[in-house]
């Protein structure tokens, strides 16, 4: 009889295993595709006799460097972190990050800066005493909840270097993108996030870059 119980228990538990093991993994990247604005926001045509008009795009600002971005510890998982109720939390097993998050958020920042400043990230090349702005992103909040919404929360900081007056901003952003059911939904929602913050930082990093007198995006 103890031996039966014993087998039982095996197979069981070999049945168990083989179910986590067939489990497929899915992974995802913040790096919106080359071909698609970032975020998947379209910047709406003019409309001018009679016909539309592609916007005018803004002349190309500085080069920048994008320093290491910081992510909170909660969810510098390889897995998808989400919320569950007011204070659970899930760490999906099966939904990861194909890099780590702090890269993810980095290198998808880096390409809406691109797109944005219509320039390109120069982090690791050799420097010279060229004007270049450095920005440097710490996110305090990255909460994922599918069906829900995703937000970042965030300081920032644009400094122009080597240019006639060096000068230097830091703020503060909070983005909330809400999102359908899904995680494939929920990622795009941090793309989004991801590339509105992009815009305000390249707001602030193209008026340095021009001499002026930057501002705080509101709220």
């Amino acid at each position: 009889m103890i031996r039966s119980g014993r087998h039982l228990v095996g197979v069981v538990a070999g049945l168990l295993l083989a179910a986590c093991a067939s489990a497929p993994l899915h992974y995802y990247t913040l790096v919106a595709p080359a071909d698609e604005p970032a975020g998947g926001l379209v910047a709406p045509a003019d409309e001018s006799a009679g016909g539309l008009v592609a916007p005018t795009t803004s002349a190309p600002s500085l080069p920048f460097e994008l320093l290491p971005v910081g992510v909170p510890a909660q969810v510098d998982q390889p897995q998808l972190v989400v919320r569950e109720g007011g204070q659970g939390v899930a760490l999906l097993g099966s939904e990861r990050w194909i890099a780590p998050l702090g890269d993810e958020v980095r290198s998808a920042l880096s390409a809406d800066l691109a797109r944005e400043l219509h320039s390109a990230d120069v982090s690791g090349l050799p420097g010279n005493d060229k004007p270049l702005l450095r920005i440097k992103l710490d996110l305090r909040r990255f909460d994922s909840a599918p069906g829900s919404y995703a937000l970042i929360e965030g300081a920032w900081s644009v400094r122009l270097l080597h240019g006639a007056r060096p000068a230097t901003l830091a703020c503060t952003s909070r983005v909330n993108e809400a999102v359908g059911p899904g995680y494939p939904a929920l990622v795009q929602g941090h793309q989004r996030a991801i590339a509105r913050l992009a815009a305000q930082i390249a707001s602030a990093a193209r008026a340095l870059g021009e001499g002026q007198a930057p501002a705080c995006p509101p709220g």
